[in-house]
């Protein structure tokens, strides 16, 4: 009997805001044919989610997109730290840290930095991009209904111009329909966490006359704390255009309706400290902080949720946003993997066992960084007993939790670990979020960051990192030669290095830089590195037989054993 399918497609990605649309460009630059489909009719228009922490900021720079969302950044790029304060015009005003990266230390761990970008700026950067990588973006198209089997997803979706209904029969679908993800409750997956955290609701105005009561005081976000016009203060262009969250209290029975023009107005003014200030509304959106994690990442084999479908987190930190963007570029390359026929189903069920501890431990240390920021509205629990189910997962057993302030923000954007899943070797005792930056070339760790030239070319290791394994070793020894056959052997793209001053070298480190030294090997050894850029297994000395060494542990990472 004929099946009724209107189309066919590899993926069905369900959401097309920021990580609905990023899963699109890591999919499209692993060559992955997909159909995304978003019911509204276009990008975000109201101005959030603006902060992209250095590691996601390193995955754009791969995918050849990071100059684009810098110039769609540009300005914003002189604003840096985060201001408190009584009001804009008291003397009671402090920087809870005046800037990012102060004295530029983050050089010594990334080629890239981190920029503000918002939502409604990014978006349609990444549009621009993903037709062309072999997406199909349908806006204005609802999903009604899916159904998963043994080999795929039906799924029923409706285009809201026309009310015409199709089909699509995917091999998989990537769920990104946001918190109250429709997917995720049909899939009947809890959830598990603290719940509601505070609401706010996002004022955008204009004032020209703003401008002159901030001076030359260029913050990402001013967080003010009188206590009857509390809410944080964002610029949007530094000149006129601002944005203003204040505390919303509907458990006091507040509507949104309550929030008139005239209160906002007033509240921003008593806010800012300028009773006579020029204040123009132009818009007004609810939001809900929140911290919640999703108890499973996938359904059947077939159904994946990522960003906040999998996730709520507090704002406080961006970390939300930059953990669903990293979500997406995880399960793209196993997607590929397993479309291409180099990985088997089992790479699949790797996906939940990386990112659903990532995921915890780092919705627990935005609920800590809102309570240190004093967040306008949040009113943190005092009673340890609170603790989610999430805390075990960020500290290790013995240690403190590194969730806590000692935990700092770049361990938590980039220093997380994967202890188990698709990486052979990784310590199952250490912390998912270490307290301290360590990139040392664990396995389960982002590859260290290292300066090195190629052909001539200035290049830094992240950048070898994106549509296939990479193995690293010196020149002079079996491992470049071993890799090659093995990949050979198991028809799969896999480059190999060696580095060194020599002629023999494929890679000359720059700055008398040790290779092996910085990722935890001898001269001897070698380094597997997954397409994501993190250390898939390491051989820290010489092996009798690399190839039947390599062989084995690529079987065994792409469930091909």
């Amino acid at each position: 009997m004929k099946e009724n399918v209107d189309h066919r497609v590899p993926v069905l990605i369900v959401g097309g805001s920021l990580v609905g649309l990023c899963t699109s460009l890591f999919l499209g630059r692993h060559g992955i044919r997909h159909m995304l489909v978003e019911k509204h009719a276009g990008t975000s228009l109201h101005p959030r989610g603006r902060g992209i922490n250095v590691r996601t900021m390193e995955l754009f720079r791969v995918a050849g997109v990071e100059a684009r969302i810098r110039e769609a950044a540009s300005v914003l790029a002189d604003n840096h730290g985060i201001l408190q304060g009584g009001s804009l015009t008291g003397d009671d005003q402090e920087w809870l840290f005046e800037r990012i990266d102060p004295g530029g230390a983050l050089a010594r761990f990334s080629p890239s930095a981190w920029c503000l970008c918002s939502q409604n700026d990014i978006e349609p950067v990444l549009m621009s991009v993903t037709p062309t990588l072999g997406a199909e973006l349908r806006f204005s198209t609802e999903l009604l209904s899916f159904t998963p089997d043994a080999t795929g997803v039906t799924a029923i979706v409706k285009n809201r111009e026309t009310g015409e209904h199709s089909t699509v029969r995917a091999d998989y679908l990537v769920a990104a329909d946001g918190p109250r993800s429709p997917v995720r409750e049909q899939l009947r997956i809890g959830q598990s966490g603290r719940g509601d955290l505070f609401h706010n609701v996002s004022v955008t105005f204009r004032s020209r006359r703003l401008a002159d009561v901030v001076g030359d005081r260029r913050f990402i976000v001013c967080y003010l704390t009188k206590p009857d016009a509390d809410g944080a203060l964002l610029p949007v262009d530094n000149r006129e255009r601002w944005v203003f969250h204040a505390p919303w209290h509907p458990d006091r029975g507040e509507t949104m309706e309550d929030f008139t023009d005239e209160r906002c107005v007033a509240h921003i003014r008593r806010a800012v400290g300028a009773p006579d200030l020029d204040v123009e509304i132009t818009g007004k959106a609810p939001w809900h902080a929140a911290e919640r994690v999703a108890e499973r990442y996938a359904a059947g084999g077939r159904v994946f949720l990522a960003g906040d479908s999998a996730h709520e987190m507090s704002p406080t930190g961006a970390f939300g946003s930059n953990t669903g963007i990293q979500d997406a570029h995880n399960l793209a390359w196993k997607l590929a993997a397993v479309l291409n026929g180099a990985a088997g189903q089992g790479l699949l069920e790797t996906y939940e066992a990386e990112r659903l501890p990532v995921a915890r431990a780092t919705a627990e240390r935005a609920s800590a960084r809102s309570a240190e920021h004093s967040h306008p509205g949040y009113e943190p629990d005092p009673d340890p007993a609170a603790e989610t189910a999430a805390g075990p997962a960020a500290g290790s057993p013995a240690g403190p939790r590194a969730g806590g302030r000692q935990g700092g923000v770049l361990s938590v954007a980039m220093g997380y670990r994967y202890r188990e899943g698709a990486v052979l070797g990784a310590d199952p005792e250490l912390p998912v979020v270490p307290e301290r930056m360590r990139l040392v070339g664990d396995p389960g760790t982002r590859a260290p960051h290292m300066w090195l030239t190629e052909s001539g070319e200035r290049k830094s290791t992240v950048d070898l990192y994106e549509r296939s394994f990479v193995v690293l070793s010196s020149e002079g020894t079996p491992w470049r030669a071993a890799a090659r056959s093995v990949a050979k052997r198991l028809e799969l793209a896999m480059e190999a290095y060696a580095i060194g001053t020599g002629p023999e070298a494929d890679l000359v480190p720059q700055d008398g830089a040790d290779w092996a030294e910085v990722h935890g090997a001898t001269p001897a050894g070698a380094v597997v590195v997954r397409p994501d850029g993190f250390v898939a297994w390491r051989s820290e000395e010489a092996v009798d037989d690399p190839e039947t060494v390599l062989y084995k542990v690529m079987t065994t990472l792409l469930a091909r054993a």
